[in-house]
C-alpha cells in the first residue's frame, strides 16, 4: 500500500518526466523540421539535435531508476538489472555532459574575441572541431559504459552490508577497500567538462569586459548585438554550470541516503532534483535560442487561436 509520500513522488517524478519529454522532443522536432525545409543544419542545431536525443534518453533511464528504488527496491538486487541501468544512464549521462560542454565550448569560440594564435585558429574551425568533440565524446561515453559492463559493481555490496550497520561510526569500521570499484575512478571525469565550461564562461566574461571596455567611447552604446551575444551565451553556460551541479549534489544525496533517518524520503528527494538537470538546461536553452523561443511562441499562438475556433 503506497503512502502519502509515495504519491507525491509519483505525480512529481511523472510531471517531470513527461514535461522533459515534451521540452526535449520539442527541440528536436523545431531544428528537424527546420533541416527538411533548408535541407541543411547548422553546427550549433546538429549540436541540439543531439543534445536533445540524449537527454530523452537520461530522462527514460532516470525516472525507470528513481521509480524501481523507491517502489520495488527489490528488483536492484537482481544483478542483470542492476548492470543495464547502470550501463544506459552512464552512458546517456556522460553523452548528455560532453554534448552540453560542447556547446559551451561553441559559444565561446563564435562570440569571444581574443587575438591569441591558438585562439584565432580553433575559431577558424570551430565547425569541424566540434564535430570531432561530438563523435569523442560518443566514444568516451561508449568506452566507460562497456567498462560499466564489465566490471563487478562493488559499490553496490558495500552499500549492502552498510546497511546492517547501526550507525556512522560502525560504518567505518567496513572495510571498503574490497569493496573498491574501480568505475569510481571514471566517475571523476565528470569534473573535466564541468570546468571546461567555467573556463568558458571565464573567457566569455572577460571577452565581454574588453567589449563593454571598448563600447564606452563608442557611440552605438553598451548593449549592442555583440553584448547580448555575449549575454546569452554566458547565460547558457552558467545554467549548465548550475544545473550540473545541483545535480551531482542530488545523485549523492540519492545514493548516501542510507546514512540519513529518513532514508526513503532522502532518496526520493534526491531523485526528484535530479530529474530538473535534463528538465530545465533545456527549458533555459528554448528561452535563449532565438529560433526556438519565435516556434514556440508560434505554437502557443496557434493554440490560442484553435482553441477559440
Amino acid at each position: 500500500m503506497f503512502g502519502i509520500e509515495d504519491h507525491i513522488f509519483l505525480t512529481i517524478t511523472t510531471a517531470e518526466f513527461i514535461i522533459g519529454m515534451f521540452v526535449n522532443g520539442y527541440i528536436g522536432l523545431v531544428i528537424c523540421v527546420d533541416w527538411i525545409k533548408k535541407k541543411k543544419i547548422s553546427t550549433i542545431d546538429y549540436i541540439l539535435t543531439s543534445f536533445s536525443l540524449c537527454r530523452i534518453g537520461l530522462l527514460c533511464v532516470m525516472t525507470v531508476n528513481g521509480t524501481i528504488l523507491a517502489f520495488y527496491p527489490g528488483v536492484c538486487e537482481n544483478e542483470k538489472i542492476k548492470v543495464v541501468l547502470n550501463i544506459f544512464w552512464t552512458f546517456t549521462n556522460y553523452l548528455s555532459m560532453w554534448f552540453a560542454t560542447c556547446l559551451n565550448v561553441f559559444y565561446l569560440f563564435k562570440i569571444a574575441n581574443f587575438s591569441h594564435r591558438l585562439f584565432l585558429w580553433l575559431k577558424w574551425r570551430i565547425e569541424r572541431v566540434v564535430h570531432w568533440s561530438l563523435l569523442g565524446s560518443l566514444a568516451i561515453s561508449v568506452l566507460i559504459s562497456l567498462i560499466q559492463a564489465t566490471l563487478t559493481n562493488s559499490d553496490y555490496d558495500f552499500l549492502k552490508t552498510a546497511k546492517h550497520k547501526r550507525n556512522v561510526i560502525e560504518l567505518f569500521h567496513v572495510s571498503k577497500i574490497q569493496y573498491f570499484d574501480p568505475l569510481t575512478l571514471f566517475n571523476l571525469l565528470a569534473i573535466i567538462p564541468f570546468t571546461v565550461s567555467l573556463i568558458s564562461f571565464f573567457f566569455l566574461n572577460t571577452s565581454l569586459w574588453r567589449h563593454s571596455k571598448q563600447m564606452k567611447s563608442s557611440v552605438t552604446g553598451p548593449r549592442n548585438s555583440s553584448t547580448e551575444a555575449h549575454l546569452g551565451a554566458m547565460k547558457t553556460v552558467t545554467s549548465f554550470v548550475f544545473f550540473l551541479f545541483v545535480y551531482y549534489l542530488a545523485c549523492l544525496l540519492a545514493t548516501f541516503s542510507y546514512l540519513m533517518k529518513e532514508s526513503r524520503l532522502a532518496m526520493m528527494s534526491g531523485e526528484i532534483i535530479a530529474i530538473l538537470y535534463p528538465l530545465g538546461h533545456s527549458l533555459l536553452l528554448i528561452v535563449g535560442n532565438s529560433k526556438l523561443r519565435l516556434a514556440s511562441v508560434r505554437m502557443l499562438r496557434y493554440g490560442k487561436t484553435a482553441c477559440m475556433m
